[in-house]
């Protein structure tokens, strides 16, 4: 059949490995340095990946191709990753796991934090932290992290990541942490983490991300966590454009933290 589908230029393509988490299908795969699409049938040609792809080297054409099979994604979706050494060159497969080339990133997968992947950079590689070991609260000594997931970029998190399923979520401005002394405990526990920068950041991408999470994942709530200075107010419009587009209605918080790391009511 003729239908849209992904174009990857692997002239252009550098390797960078940051639209492998942004395609919820896992139709990408980083194969001997370049973003491969693995199969036709595994991309729905919408395109999720295109924005995330800082080399231009991603497109949508029309030609012939597999019809998309979502059947096909869902079993895909689901092969136990297999974990390669540093420094093997990944295969054509259908487990989610994919591998990488030497220095570079794997592709998005689900991983227990207590059981890390060999070699590579594990910016895009989809966590569960909850194994992790509990740390004592003291107050003279370390305080205990809230953090149950990674990556926390929303740049890098797929719409569907499992973490996010029906999950209370935080949508963070990246400067809140360091601003606030208690971020952890008094507003992270408890939720699953998203960090943007409204002013620096490309935003129009994450409309569209945060839509597709409000309606595919069923996240429950939202709440947004931005700073006192004007520019940092894109978050919650970013929210509240994202919720209306998803056709769902679900509560909407926001924290203001000002700049002393103080909370502004």
């Amino acid at each position: 059949m003729i239908r849209e589908i992904v174009r990857i230029d692997e002239d252009k393509c550098n390797g960078c490995g940051l639209c492998v988490p942004a395609c919820a299908e896992g139709a990408i795969k980083i194969i001997n340095g370049k973003a491969k699409l693995i199969a036709d049938n595994l991309c729905d040609g919408i395109g999720a990946c295109l924005g995330h792809c800082p080399q231009d080297a991603i497109h949508v054409e029309r030609r012939e191709a597999d019809e998309f099979d979502e059947e096909a994604v869902e079993k895909h979706l689901h092969q136990a990753p297999t974990a390669k050494p540093a420094g093997q060159t990944g295969q054509h497969g259908h487990g989610h796991g994919h591998g990488h080339h030497s220095g570079g990133c794997p592709s998005a997968k689900v991983a227990d934090f207590s059981k890390p992947a060999a070699g590579g950079c594990p910016s895009a590689r989809l966590m569960n932290l909850d194994a992790a070991p509990a740390t004592k609260t003291d107050d003279s000594g370390q305080r205990p992290t809230e953090l149950r997931q990674w990556p926390v970029q929303l740049h890098l998190v797929p719409p569907t990541a499992p973490f996010l399923q029906g999950a209370d979520v935080l949508l963070a401005a990246d400067c809140a942490p360091f601003a606030y002394p208690e971020f952890h405990r008094d507003i992270l526990k408890g939720k699953a983490l998203l960090i943007a920068c409204p002013k620096l950041d490309d935003t129009a991408p994450y409309i569209a991300k945060l839509t597709a999470m409000i309606a595919q994942s069923q996240i429950k709530s939202l709440t947004i966590a931005h700073m006192e200075v004007p520019c940092c107010g894109g978050l919650l419009q970013m929210a509240r454009q994202a919720m209306a587009a998803s056709g769902r209605e679900i509560p909407i918080k926001t924290i203001c933290v000002g700049i002393r790391g103080n909370l502004i009511d």
